[in-house]
């Protein structure tokens, strides 16, 4: 596949994000996708009694429903699945998150002109082996995912501003909203090739949370 400038930036801001929010991060770079198969089956086994969630961040090439190892593509529905319920126990009615960096098409935004404008007690209770899973994906379905080389991505930008801004504070899905109207609002891409200039973008975030998120205690 072909680099992927910027992504480095990416990296190192989320490394730096979730670390202050009292994460044990872990790297993984240029994985073949057997690396990539054999690393979620690894990290799922592992024992996650004593966390309270899981984050997954995957920086990479894509299309809709993949994700490109170095060697090609790997379903992202096969990946998410080690941790569903009934095979990984130990994060069973524990957010799962996955943050997910890549295009998902080859469609492009161009934009329009707007104007101006209590807990259950479940200790007994069975719940979907697919509950409790968040995906936030850069782009909307079918859509390209736009990185500078400097700066990074918008969307892992933009998530890392808002973490930092408000972690200590709102509930995930909050904050999130609030990623959605900064990607979407200050962002615009700048080609001199007419096809990719003043083109927008917007997250997309798929939740099947039970509970509210917050990072603080």
């Amino acid at each position: 596949m072909t680099p992927r400038s910027g992504t480095d930036v990416d990296a190192a801001n989320l490394r730096e994000t979730f670390m202050s929010l009292k994460y044990e991060v872990r790297n993984k770079n240029d994985l073949t996708r057997e690396e990539i198969v054999e690393l979620m089956d690894k990290v799922s086994k592992e024992d996650h009694s004593k966390r309270s969630s899981f984050v997954c961040v995957i920086l990479s090439h894509g299309d809709e429903g993949i994700i490109f190892g170095t060697n090609g593509p790997v379903d992202l529905k096969k990946l998410t699945s080690y941790f569903r319920g009934d095979y990984c126990r130990s994060l069973t009615g524990k957010p799962k998150l996955f943050i997910i960096q890549a295009c998902r098409g080859t469609e492009l935004d161009c934009g329009i002109e707007t104007d101006s404008v209590t807990d259950d007690d479940m200790a007994c209770q069975k719940i979907p082996v697919e509950a409790d899973f968040l995906y936030a994906y850069s782009t909307a379905p079918g859509y390209y995912s736009w990185r500078n080389s400097k700066d990074g991505s918008w969307f892992i930008q933009s998530l890392c501003a808002m973490l930092k801004l408000h972690a200590h504070k709102l509930e995930f899905m909050h904050i999130l909203t609030r990623v959605n109207r900064k990607v979407a609002t200050e962002f615009e891409s700048f080609s001199h090739d007419s096809t990719f200039h003043a083109k927008k973008q917007i997250p997309c975030i798929v939740s099947m949370l039970t509970k509210e998120l917050y990072f603080y205690h």
